[in-house]
């Protein structure tokens, strides 16, 4: 990984990261160094080296149109909501205007792949820290999966995004869901929404810490672990393994809600990737992203128990 010194940017990123790096409070700027944080789909990540301070630092920069995705002072309270119940890093620095979060970063964590979740103890402790940020007080964004779904559509028709051929049977099924989810009532509690892999941090005896709270809102706690199974690719009995590690017990209506989110969370991020197939200028292929999340949202609503999973909400 190359460090730069401020002054050496030699492209948009680190120009503007440097600019942002000049404007936080209280920092001593002289002899300030940096380097890119892989990984991140919607922003440019830093490291961020001081000479007069014996820690570093994560700095956040975001990327261009997710204004139109994130509210950032509701996920700068999501932040501090992780970091009060501990399961979060401190948060150094927010400034509402630009969106730009600094995070003390912490030494000796490294970030989680799919492949660690093949451990029953890393799923176990994730588990745990979910549960405790669910658990945490509420936070000052309310959207629902379904609310998310509603936006990106109709952010997909303003922005020239694109429709799947088969639209108007996913919004039919969606529709179907949305009615009975909102029928049986929803459990809201603040979560993640974006329970990928890379925004868990893992320490050497496989403690678990969560980043990334852009999308966290209060939504409905079965959606929260409907998108971290998917995103995990975890199979039927992982699954029950951590639904009981959860809720204390397997229980079939749980089942059945966590299946019908799963279908949902995946057209939310498909339609998601749609747009940012219109708007983001990071390299990253969002339309095939989009496409497959598209396929495996069908998966789920042309199983031929989708009525009786509808029926058990």
């Amino acid at each position: 990984m190359i460090r730069k010194q401020l002054g050496e940017a030699s492209n948009e990123a680190e120009r503007n990261l440097e600019t942002a790096a000049l404007a936080v409070p209280g920092w001593t700027t002289d002899g300030l160094t940096y380097e890119p944080v892989p990984g991140g789909i919607s922003n440019s990540n830093w490291r961020i080296f001081l000479t007069d301070q014996p820690k570093t630092f994560f700095l956040k920069v975001p990327g261009e149109g997710t204004e139109h995705f994130i509210d950032r002072s509701a996920a700068n309270n999501a932040s501090v909501r992780a970091f009060e119940v501990g399961v979060g890093a401190e948060v150094i620095h927010f400034d509402a205007e630009t969106g730009i979060e600094v995070f003390e970063f912490i030494e000796g964590l490294k970030t989680s792949t799919n492949g660690d979740f093949l451990n029953r103890t890393v799923r176990t402790n994730a588990a745990h820290a979910i549960k405790a940020f669910n658990d945490a007080e509420g936070l000052i964004l309310q959207k629902t999966t379904m609310d998310m779904i509603e936006e990106h559509f109709d952010q997909v028709l303003t922005f020239g995004g694109h429709f799947p051929q088969d639209f108007t049977w996913l919004n039919a099924k969606f529709r179907e869901a949305k009615s009975a989810l909102t029928a049986s009532g929803l459990d809201l509690v603040p979560c993640m929404n974006d329970t990928l892999a890379g925004n868990f941090l893992l320490d050497p005896q496989n403690k678990v810490l969560l980043v990334d709270f852009e999308y966290a809102s209060n939504n409905d706690r079965c959606a929260e672990l409907a998108l971290w199974f998917v995103e995990m690719c975890f199979d039927r009995e992982t699954e029950l393994e951590v639904i009981e590690e959860y809720f204390g017990t397997v229980d079939p209506k749980i089942v059945a809600r966590i299946t019908i989110f799963k279908a949902l969370v995946d057209l939310k991020w498909s339609t998601w990737a749609m747009v940012q197939n219109q708007l983001s200028a990071l390299d990253f292929d969002y339309f095939k992203y989009g496409a497959w999340k598209h396929m495996r949202a069908r998966i789920v609503m042309s199983d031929p128990q989708w009525t009786t999973w509808l029926r058990a909400l």
